[in-house]
């Protein structure tokens, strides 16, 4: 696949991430939140391994695969999804798409402190304009830090969790291949989220009598084409192009967000949410060393050059 394609198909993904906030967004105010949610995850794994299944390329476990597996799912798909649908039912889907734009930034600070990479000059600086742009957003409207909105806060716990989630995932695609761990996840951490739900929602299951065609076809669109295909293809482009390359197109989505937002929920965009949108993708960008790793791959070019033309 030449890389046009890719990058056109990342485009598409991130367009479908961005607007997938939205989709959320519907979905837990008309359904129970954890129920649905159990529901949207469990039927993109059964989508990621029929995949694998038709592809003859489902593999089983190991026990020490399986250990990182289970956290990875606790973490990326349990807490990250609880926390997302928990904070969508209590804040706005144009606050919730730019904090998740932290995502790849709280993914290299984790990398940092467990995995031992590199913590430069460009990274921190990348990881405090990250930060900034947070508080643009989640003080908006509000007079201290007291006063933050809940919904807010637990939409960056399902950032936390998520960047834990890629340290489990790192070590588990040294062995495993990442659609396989996909599929995976996404089935451990549905059972995860069925278990709560049936504890929280004791009438979650008969909600979901409550939706209507519209609706039912906005769940299948997120769980399908958002959290089932949209991840087997940005794990190829990340097999193709590098995990740096590709990390910088995840920039798109909050603009996504910020978009559908307006276009399809009404919502208004205030200028600190503009400033916060700026800020994190400039964090993102310098944060994630996307812009060292392009900088290094200049120069060594530039090397190349010389040596031939001497």
């Amino acid at each position: 696949m030449s890389k046009p394609i890719i990058y056109g198909l990342l485009l598409l993904i991130m367009m479908i991430w961005g607007f997938n906030v939205i989709a959320i967004k519907v979905l837990v105010e008309y359904f129970a939140p954890v129920t649905i949610t159990a529901f949207r995850i469990l039927t993109a794994g059964i989508v990621v391994m029929m995949f694998l299944g038709v592809k003859k390329e489902f593999r089983r476990v190991t026990k020490q695969q399986f250990v990182y597996v289970t956290v990875g799912a606790l973490t990326g798909i349990f807490g990250h999804h609880y926390f997302l649908a928990s904070g969508l039912t209590i804040t706005s889907a144009s606050n919730t798409g730019l904090i998740l734009g932290l995502v790849p930034l709280m993914t290299t600070l984790f990398a940092i402190f467990f995995l031992g990479d590199r913590l430069t000059i460009l990274k921190f600086f990348g990881i405090l304009l990250g930060l900034t742009g947070v508080s643009f957003i989640v003080l908006n409207g509000t007079d201290s830090i007291s006063s933050i909105s809940k919904g807010d806060f637990y939409v960056f716990c399902s950032v936390i969790t998520q960047a834990i989630s890629f340290i489990y995932i790192k070590k588990a695609t040294k062995t495993m291949d990442p659609l396989l761990i996909t599929g995976w996840m996404q089935i451990i951490g549905a059972l995860f989220l069925f278990i709560v739900s049936f504890q929280m929602e004791p009438q979650g299951i008969s909600s979901l009598s409550g939706g209507n065609l519209w609706v039912w076809g906005v769940f299948f669109a997120s769980a399908i084409l958002a959290t089932g295909i949209g991840h087997m293809f940005y794990n190829k482009a990340i097999h193709q192009l590098g995990a740096g390359e590709t990390a910088i197109f995840i920039n798109l989505t909050p603009f996504f967000s910020l978009t559908g937002s307006y276009l399809f929920l009404d919502e208004t965009i205030a200028l600190p949410q503009l400033l916060g949108f700026i800020f994190i993708v400039a964090g993102v960008i310098f944060g994630t060393g996307a812009l060292e790793n392009k900088q290094r791959t200049f120069w060594r070019a530039n090397k190349r050059v010389v040596k031939k033309s001497s």
